[in-house]
């Protein structure tokens, strides 16, 4: 079997405690389900970044005009119709979508009401760009939007580095409509929808401005993907390693002796 380094990484808490008789009955049924795991993670580790460049861009010039956001690509994409001298926000109308691990089967609906609205704009002077995130195809990018299923988020573009603004609406996703979507949009959404000022805004975030979003969002899509017994492991040696700091500076440092083991005098 190829060497892999996720498997080494994974396995060094078991080897850890391998020698700890009060944790190797424990430890030796997550070994078990640990190596028939890895013994096939490499192959099952789904794509962080799933983009179709020719499906995308036939989205784009056909009668929808939409765009797809991916990972290496949604900023510039976002700025593109943004003029260097503008003061008027260009706006963006982006639905939050995904497959059935992601939406269970009920991001068809409201997909299907976001493309008609899309076709409706394609012909409509002065309408609102939009631009579709799939998180089954994009997890990262998703993971560092912090970003739901389900909601548009309408982008108000300006010159960087000026702010960005970002509304956020929910839509019940079984029941949602075209026209509820360009009712929104004509009644003023901001009556409605949430301003986006957290933590993972991907512009005016602390994440977004120290550089960090992207690798954040890798560590999130890397914790969805460990199963149960990996967190099992953690937190085990976790609570073994600190019962064993707190046992030495009882003890002066020294090592408790091994069940069965004399101690010396």
């Amino acid at each position: 079997m190829r060497f892999s380094t996720t498997s080494a990484i994974l396995g060094l808490p078991l080897l850890a405690v391998a020698d700890v008789p009060e944790y190797q009955a424990q430890f030796e049924n997550y070994l078990g389900q640990a190596q028939s795991y890895l013994g096939s993670f490499a192959s099952k580790i789904p794509q962080p970044n799933k983009h179709d460049p020719v499906a995308a861009a036939e989205a784009k010039a056909g009668s929808l005009n939409l765009d797809i956001l991916a990972l290496n690509t949604w900023k510039d994409t976002l700025y593109g119709p943004v003029k260097p001298e503008s003061t008027t926000p260009e706006e963006w109308w982006v639905l939050i979508t995904g497959g059935n691990k992601t939406c269970f089967g009920h991001c068809g609906k409201i997909e299907s009401a976001f493309n008609e609205t899309a076709g409706k704009w394609a012909v409509t002077p002065g309408a609102p760009h939009t631009a579709l995130l799939n998180c089954e195809d994009q997890p990262v990018l998703c993971s560092a939007w912090s970003a739901p299923v389900g909601a548009i988020w309408i982008f108000e573009m300006l010159p960087e580095p000026a702010p960005i603004d970002i509304w956020t609406k929910r839509f019940n996703m079984t029941t949602a409509t075209s026209d509820d979507i360009v009712t929104l949009q004509k009644e003023g959404y901001k009556s409605s929808a949430k301003l986006h000022d957290g933590f993972f805004h991907p512009f005016n975030g602390v994440l977004a401005k120290n550089g960090v979003a992207t690798p954040v969002g890798y560590i999130l899509w890397g914790f969805n993907l460990l199963p149960s017994w990996a967190f099992m492991i953690l937190v085990s040696l976790l609570s073994r390693t600190m019962m064993s700091n707190r046992m030495n500076q009882a003890g002066g440092g020294q090592r408790p002796a091994a069940a069965g083991q004399a101690v010396a005098r």
